[in-house]
């Protein structure tokens, strides 16, 4: 591993998603070196606490004070940064890291914030040779690497491209008794739909080239695979919904993925159609209303995408309403909610030669709220550890960063990758 103090440092720790990759990386058998940082020391440890977990280490650090956080960074290999939104706040924690030379994970689903740090901290992540990796949770990590695998594995078998690619997410598995409102979304993941809304360039939520640098490039992945919301019938049978939370993230993580690989190739980079969404399933009886269900999905997102083609002023006053109303800090799932979950997302894939290629993970535990922790401690773990990831730098997708080597790995955090025969 890594010469420094820590492996990881989960900054943020307090947060729903943060206490649960402290869980995860304490209950780790190999006794990964660890440290849990947040800005009040006692509130870290209590909450804690709270979920049976002592930290071997405690840092404090905060976002308004930028020497606290080149500290921690100075002293972590990978800095896992659960403190959202992060249009807000995500800016400071990732110079800090730059700066020290620390790898850097987080899991916004923020674009335009995501795009603005490429833009920023790219070169000099490169120069520093450290990975700085975004929308590492249930968007989009586990679709990046299933969709790199089809790629990779379209090239093998039969020396082409991929020319389409549809993925879909299914819930396999529930906790028992009634739904509640917050078991799928927390406060942070909302606020931070808020933030996107209102943001300066929120132009960019909507556009699958949006982390794209070459203009062209992003051109052709605007033309070849336009974002659609409307509900559809999927390879499986059933009808798709708009991905949950948001149908704007995955896409132009995964249309950058492409883009490195074929820049690393030294081959062009030519785009595939990708469309991807929740299948809802059911008898026949009951199509009518899944197809009402994902209809009502996708005016909902279309809404969203709407407003962030307003006028500034306009989308600020609608963000601003957002932030008032809606949930924020310490919404979520509750604990007893978390384990009972089980999905699995599935990849077909079509060549231009008219192969086709199908990649699936299965995993357990809520996508949102307990896989997602789990999987970003692991992935944590692999950027700290020599030689375990792709000899790349700078700012990279999940799959460019870990590479699909790596996924074997995440079986301990409850994912399971496989390629079909």
């Amino acid at each position: 591993m890594s010469s420094r103090e820590f492996d990881v440092v989960v900054f943020g720790a307090t947060s729903v998603t943060g206490r649960r990759v402290a869980a995860y990386l304490a209950g780790l058998d190999d006794g990964p070196r660890w440290a849990a940082a947040g800005r009040d020391l006692s509130k870290v440890e209590q909450v804690l606490a709270e979920e049976g977990v002592e930290a071997p280490a405690t840092i404090a650090a905060d976002v308004a004070a930028p020497d606290t956080l080149r500290e921690m960074a100075a002293r972590a290999a990978t800095v896992v940064n659960l403190v959202g939104p992060y249009t807000r706040y995500g800016e400071p924690v990732i110079e800090a890291c730059v700066a020290a030379g620390a790898n850097y994970v987080d899991l916004t689903g923020e674009i335009p914030f995501a795009r603005r740090m490429f833009d920023r901290f790219d070169g000099d992540a490169r120069d520093a040779g450290i990975k700085v990796v975004q929308t590492s949770g249930f968007e989009s990590l586990p679709p990046d690497l299933l969709v790199l695998l089809a790629a990779e594995t379209a090239r093998e078998r039969y020396s082409e491209r991929l020319a389409e690619v549809e993925l879909e997410v299914a819930v396999t598995k529930m906790p028992p008794g009634v739904p509640r409102p917050n078991d799928l979304l927390s406060g942070g993941t909302i606020q931070s739909m808020a933030e996107v809304t209102g943001d300066r360039n929120a132009e960019r939520v909507t556009d699958p080239g949006a982390l794209i640098a070459d203009e062209q490039a992003a051109a052709r992945v605007r033309n070849v695979s336009p974002i659609k919301v409307g509900p559809r019938r999927g390879f499986s049978g059933a009808v798709i919904a708009p991905m949950t939370p948001a149908a704007f993230i995955n896409p132009a993580v995964i249309h950058r993925t492409a883009a490195i690989v074929a820049d690393d190739l030294g081959e062009p980079f030519v785009p595939f159609v990708y469309r991807e969404g929740v299948a809802m399933g059911g008898s026949g009886a009951t199509l009518p209303l899944r197809y009402a269900a994902a209809g009502a999905l996708s005016a909902l997102q279309a809404g969203m995408a709407a407003a962030t083609r307003r006028a500034p002023s306009t989308r600020e006053r609608i963000s601003s309403g957002m932030r008032r109303i809606l949930p924020g800090s310490g919404f979520g799932p509750a604990a007893d909610r978390l384990d009972g979950w089980g999905w699995r997302m599935d990849v077909q894939a079509k060549t231009e030669g008219g192969h086709t290629v199908a990649t699936s993970v299965d995993a357990d535990g809520h996508p949102g709220y307990l896989t997602t922790a789990r999987m970003m401690g692991e992935a944590g773990l692999l950027l700290a550890e020599d030689g375990a990831t792709p000899q790349r730098s700078g700012f990279l997708t999940p799959a460019t960063a870990l590479g699909t080597g790596s996924v074997d790995r995440f079986a301990r955090a409850g994912l399971r990758f496989s390629v079909a025969d």
